[in-house]
């Protein structure tokens, strides 16, 4: 760039009309190339004198274009009146024009040669730039208004800069009126700074009211030692505050308010605290009505899985015991009874008996009723419940007292300890069977929900007694039938020493098929069987009364295992279905040597149990069960002096959660812990095994077991 491209230089005169000085000129010479802003001269007929190649590469024309014209006659149409407005109005008031903003629109590439830095010196405005211009009067020396001076400079990125900000500002303010959110702020230290009148609008705080107390002065007296403690903490630890708490507002409510302050940081110091909040009140109330029904729709689902739960539970409880144990837990989970009870009607209709539960220890009625019969005519809970044959209820003593009178004051006054009740009759086709009870230790009301879920927890309740009452006939005349078909009694031998449980199973009522048998033959030898029949009623116990009698038969015959086990599968060919499934272990054995022959048609192998040797099963084959066709075998066998061999059948070894093979094993390993006392004593031994093997399990399969021990002879 060089000024000799620019307007021609006029000879200023110094002071009083000399030349200017060399210090003048190089003043000028240099404002002129080197200033960073552009600069101009004016005359009053708005004609540019004087331009320095700043200001021409500002406006995009050659500074050749500039010499002599006014503004109007080389710029754009808007910028050029823009420009002559500033001129007149200084040309005509003589004082300055400053801070005004001109735009100068994006231009075309100049012709070749007039690029920057050829002869012209001209700069070429490709984008839009804006100018901060200011305008000066100039004088002569004698004071005489001369024209006007120019000063331009860039500010096209600050005012951008700016733009940008403001931009956002706007967009902040929009969002926090749009969110509702107040906004204030606080010293580092977390005092009041700044006004907030829109915090005030809420609170009716006046400016002095703020200007002392702030925000806090307004949280709820609840809130505010929590509140007040969280902030100074954040403060002293410059940390994100955040929190929610209720405000007083100008009406006297209070509303809930999230608040979330952060701090500012300026280097390594927090110059201020910026603080939001938002009023949360209608969310608060939104979620405390769906919080109320949720509750509600929980509790009434809750209510109906109870139920159903309740019926899954009653429908596995066998015993009257057991359905009291079920309703006990029910009635305490569901509707938090302290205590409760079931007692039935007897015979004749006219007293109730309270059934114990099943397990031990379980909380049933206390009250002094509870402990005795109760007479249907009685002035009580379930007598009432029966009587009337609906719900009673009293929800506290003197409701009580009000429905029972006199009668019921006594029995009240042993027991203060209840404060709410709950009667309801057991109905079996219209008609009473006997009550159910809970009752409270504080007052109590029981809602229409509660009510409904009561009376059908009561009719699940009767199912369920009627249920068990024919299941303890029932299972009580099966067991008398099947223990009938065992013998009454064992042998009693000098040199053997016999013993054998039964333990029916108590999943089912039904005669199982299980058995076991001990008799005398001829030749004073012992025939000793344990058999199994698959499956459960009348059938199975037909079977085992066949099998059974047609051993005996076979035995007095011809004693030898083989054959009569061969002779048990000739008539089983004969006579039983294909899909009979029955299993023998035969032995004939010499009480007074321990000597004989064993045979088996597919029973679990024998247990042996020696006192020199470890436990263990016979290894021998099994053979198949009676009625498959097989080549019957038989082997010799033998009970050494202080030995015992145990006969069983596979309940004791086999269950839902245990397979054969894995109690076989554990058989083994529950007979090598007997302790020697034990296994010398055939009755200790059997209750010992039955007891450990059934240990953890739930008993689904008859359970029989029989052991043959030789006492050692006497020291």
């Amino acid at each position: 760039m060089s000024t000799e491209t620019s307007v021609p230089h006029p000879r200023v005169s110094g002071v009083e009309g000399q030349p200017m000085d060399a210090s003048d000129a190089a003043l000028y010479a240099t404002l002129l190339k080197e200033a960073p802003g552009g600069l101009a001269f004016f005359d009053r007929d708005l004609r540019c004198r004087r331009a320095n190649d700043a200001l021409a590469a500002l406006l995009g024309v050659p500074v050749r274009e500039l010499q002599k014209r006014r503004p109007s006659e080389v710029l754009p149409e808007a910028l050029a009146a823009a420009f002559e407005t500033a001129l007149r109005k200084v040309v005509a008031e003589d004082r300055p024009v400053s801070d005004l903003d001109l735009v100068v629109p994006a231009g075309e590439p100049p012709a070749p040669g007039d690029a920057p830095g050829d002869a012209a010196g001209v700069a070429t405005a490709v984008e839009e730039r804006i100018l901060a211009c200011t305008w000066l009067p100039a004088r002569n020396g004698d004071g005489e208004h001369q024209g006007v001076v120019l000063t331009a400079l860039d500010v096209t990125e600050r005012r951008r800069a700016e733009e940008v900000i403001r931009r956002k500002e706007q967009r902040y303010r929009s969002l926090v009126e749009a969110s509702a959110q107040v906004v204030w702020v606080a010293a580092p230290a977390g005092g009041v700074i700044d006004d907030a009148p829109e915090w005030r609008a809420i609170t009716g705080q006046t400016p002095d009211d703020y200007a002392v107390g702030g925000w806090l002065s307004v949280v709820h007296p609840e809130d505010r030692p929590r509140i007040e403690s969280a902030w100074q903490e954040c403060v002293d630890e410059n940390r994100v505050f955040e929190t929610n708490y209720r405000i007083r507002t100008k009406s006297g409510t209070y509303r809930h308010f999230d608040v979330r302050a952060v701090p500012i940081w300026q280097g390594d110091a927090v110059i201020e605290w910026v603080g939001a909040n938002t009023d949360v009140t209608g969310q608060r109330e939104a979620e405390e009505m769906r919080g109320r029904l949720t509750e509600q729709l929980s509790a009434a689902a809750l209510r109906t899985a109870r139920l159903q739960q309740a019926t899954s539970m009653l429908a596995e409880a066998l015993t009257v015991s057991q359905v009291v144990q079920v309703i006990t837990e029910v009635g305490r989970s569901a509707i938090g009874a302290d205590y409760s009870a079931v007692a039935l009607l007897d015979d004749d209709k006219l007293r109730l008996s309270i059934v114990a539960p099943s397990q031990p220890g379980a909380e049933v009625e206390t009250s002094p009723a509870s402990r005795d019969d109760i007479k249907v005519s009685d002035q009580t809970v379930m007598s009432v419940a029966v009587r009337e044959s609906r719900p009673f209820l009293a929800e506290h003593p003197d409701s009580l007292r009000l429905q029972l009178g006199h009668g019921e004051r006594d029995l009240f006054a042993q027991h203060t300890g209840e404060r709410a009740w709950v009667g309801l009759p057991l109905l079996a086709a219209g008609a009473p069977i006997g009550a159910l009870r809970f009752s409270f230790t504080r007052p109590r009301e029981i809602t229409e929900e509660e009510r409904v879920f009561l009376e059908a927890l009561a009719g699940q309740c009767a199912l369920a007694v009627e249920r068990a009452l024919l299941f303890e006939r029932e299972h009580k005349t099966a067991e008398e039938l099947q223990r009938s078909l065992l013998p009454s009694d064992l042998p009693q031998l000098p040199n053997m020493v016999l013993a054998a449980r039964y333990n029916p199973a108590t999943r089912h009522v039904q005669v199982g098929g299980d058995w076991y048998d001990v008799f005398r033959l001829p030749d004073d030898r012992l025939a000793v069987a344990v058999g199994d029949v698959m499956g459960k009623g009348v059938l199975a116990a037909a079977g085992m009364g066949r099998v059974r009698n047609a051993l005996r038969a076979l035995a007095l015959n011809d004693a030898r295992p083989a054959a009569v086990l061969a002779g048990l599968d000739r008539l089983f060919s004969a006579t039983e279905d294909e899909e009979q499934f029955t299993t023998v272990a035969y032995v004939v054995i010499d009480p007074e040597t321990g000597h004989g022959e064993f045979s088996n048609a597919g029973h679990p192998p024998p247990l042996l149990i020696s006192p020199d040797t470890p436990a263990r099963v016979s290894t021998l084959e099994p053979g198949t069960p009676l009625g498959w066709p097989s080549q019957r075998q038989q082997t010799s066998f033998s009970i050494e002096t202080g030995n015992t061999v145990v006969f069983y059948s596979d309940g004791l070894v086999e269950n839902r959660r245990r397979g054969v093979d894995a109690g076989l094993d554990e058989l083994v390993a529950v007979a090598a812990d007997a302790p020697p006392e034990v296994v010398g004593d055939p009755e200790r031994l059997v209750d010992f095994l039955v007891d450990r093997m059934l240990a953890g399990y739930e008993q689904v399969d008859d359970v029989t077991v029989l052991a043959l021990h030789v006492p050692p002879e006497p020291a």
